[in-house]
């Protein structure tokens, strides 16, 4: 029993040896634990700074938002005259990028619609560029849509201040005062409404990027910054633009881009173009080439290549539009001698094609009207240019006169020096007269059952005079048909067997035909007129006064 009580009492040191050492480990790791969570007081103070500071920024930002929207309002209504702002929401974020959504812009003088729309438009600043030291934003502009009408447009050309003077600047900056960099227009909708509300002109799904706006980046080239457009035009078209650009070039911003244009439908047009008596119909367009406008205002535009295909033209005449087709026609003779040789403005189409189409004349102050019109027309213009240096341009025209006729058209231009400088070669075959017969009946009082109709002409203009020679031949002419004329009057009857009796005296016995030559030779009518001016009058007037070649008068003398 002494024993036990021996070992016992031996075993208790050991227990006690491990407990003491347990509770030194457990002290030092206690004390070690409390030494690793132990904050400096300097740190805790930053903590709390940095936590204090971002609750003011964000409770100065709250309240800074809150008013944002009314101020930025009536920060572009003070500066942009002509125009009236709305502003909806407008936020500023820590990183100092100001967003502005439901923009709404309206012509003070025509209000509706607004002219844009913008759901969303992005201020940043281009953070990577402090690191050379210079501070600029970007502006991104997302989904606007603008809508302009006729009037809106007329306003804005007649206004005595350019738009670009209308405070825009001034404006932007006003409320974001970082200078802009980079410009993006995404998925931008464009409507333009001319005469007919129901038939716009859109340009949809617009994107453009003006990038190095500040020249930060190659300042010493000519056009350091990138320019790029690309979207759709009436629907199926397609518009692309790459270059570059010289925004802060003086005393003008240039510009320097190739231009493409893809399946772009020409119908929608007719509202622009009926304004100058011209209907469309159909046609599609493809077309490429290059723009460049120079700081000092020099300006190139050089068409590479323009295709048109299946299109129907027609200029339409009548009592109404006399008077303004007269004006339209001085103002376009005006803006032709204005880019005639003019030194800095170079226009050029190097080749230009149009496949398929017919090109009409509608005279509705005739009695009866008529229409003259060249189907399957196909035209071509090579080297066509507004300078004489680039030497001479070519025209070629085919088709068929009146859907019949075989039709060749041939000119050679040159830029004009001060008159109109060309020749022009016109043939036409074998044309079904009874396809012409509103146009004997307006001048001639008198129709055909049967003939055919040719034309030959050669005409040089030079030095403000003209010579040539205008020669119409008539085959096989049938004036009186009893069963088409027995709902006609007795007189009229006999007025066309007259008509008919004179073809026959006229003719040239071998070949059964009627053919005159009328020579043309002396001074141009009007040498100030522009060259389509004098070519539309020289075979208009030529065309007519020999379309009844050699009993012309014996035709007037028993009507009247």
């Amino acid at each position: 029993m002494s024993g036990h009580l021996i070992d016992h009492e031996k075993e208790k040191p050991a227990v006690s040896t491990d407990q003491s050492s347990l509770t030194t480990e457990t002290i030092e790791a206690s004390r070690s634990t409390a030494h690793v969570g132990t904050v400096p007081a300097f740190l805790k103070w930053s903590v709390l700074a940095c936590g204090v500071l971002f609750a003011v920024v964000l409770s100065s930002l709250f309240v800074v938002n809150r008013e944002l929207p009314g101020f930025i309002e009536r920060q572009l209504n003070t500066h942009v005259s002509g125009y009236r702002f709305t502003v909806g929401q407008a936020s500023l974020s820590p990183s100092l990028s100001l967003e502005v959504r439901e923009l709404t812009m309206m012509q003070t003088e025509h209000p509706d619609p607004p002219v844009a729309e913008i759901p969303r438009w992005v201020f940043s600043i281009q953070w990577r560029h402090l690191l050379s030291g210079v501070l600029v934003s970007d502006y991104l502009i997302s989904r606007p849509t603008l809508h302009i009408t006729l009037p809106q447009a007329k306003k804005e050309l007649h206004d005595t201040v350019p738009i670009h003077q209308k405070g825009w600047r001034e404006a932007l900056y006003s409320f974001y005062p970082i200078k802009i960099n980079e410009f993006k227009i995404e998925d931008a909708d464009v409507t333009y409404v001319d005469q007919d509300p129901s038939k716009p002109l859109r340009f949809t799904h617009l994107n453009l990027v003006a990038g190095n706006i500040r020249n930060i980046r190659s300042p010493d080239d000519a056009y350091p910054s990138d320019l790029n457009l690309n979207g759709k035009i009436f629907g199926s078209g397609k518009i692309l633009m790459k270059g570059h650009a010289n925004f802060l070039a003086q005393p003008h911003a240039g510009i320097n881009v190739d231009l493409a244009l893809q399946h772009v439908e020409l119908e929608p047009l007719l509202p622009v173009t009926g304004r100058y008596n011209i209907t469309i119909q159909g046609g599609l367009l493809a077309a490429d080439g290059r723009l460049e406008y120079t700081a000092e205002g020099e300006t190139t535009a050089n068409l590479t290549t323009m295709t048109i295909e299946g299109v129907r033209v027609d200029y339409v005449h009548s009592s109404e539009t006399r008077a303004k087709e007269t004006q339209t026609g001085q103002v376009a003779v005006k803006t032709a001698r204005q880019l005639q040789n003019k030194s800095g403005t170079l226009i050029r189409i190097d080749h230009g094609e149009i496949k398929d189409s017919e090109f009409g004349f509608v005279n509705t102050a005739a009695k009866p009207p008529y229409r003259v019109f060249l189907s399957r027309g196909a035209l071509h213009l090579d080297h066509i240019s507004n300078h004489f240096i680039e030497g001479s341009g070519s025209i070629t025209l085919t088709g068929a006169f009146m859907g019949t006729g075989d039709t060749v058209i041939s000119g050679t231009f040159r830029p004009e020096t001060r008159s109109p400088d060309f020749d022009l070669n016109i043939k036409i075959e074998r044309t079904q007269l009874r396809a012409m017969n509103d146009l004997l009946r307006a001048y001639g009082n008198f129709d055909v059952t049967a003939g055919l109709f040719s034309l030959f002409s050669e005409l040089k203009v030079k030095n403000d005079r003209v010579e040539g020679y205008i020669k119409p031949l008539f085959k096989e002419m049938k004036v009186y048909d009893a069963r088409q004329d027995r709902e006609k009057s007795l007189f009229h009857k006999l007025y066309e067997g007259l008509v008919g009796g004179v073809a026959k005296l006229l003719e040239n016995r071998p070949r059964e035909e009627v053919a005159t030559r009328t020579d043309l030779s002396g001074a141009v009518e009007n040498p100030e007129a522009s060259t389509w001016q004098v070519i539309i009058n020289l075979v208009r007037n030529a065309f007519f006064q020999a379309i009844l070649p050699g009993f012309e008068k014996e035709i007037r003398s028993p009507h009247q």
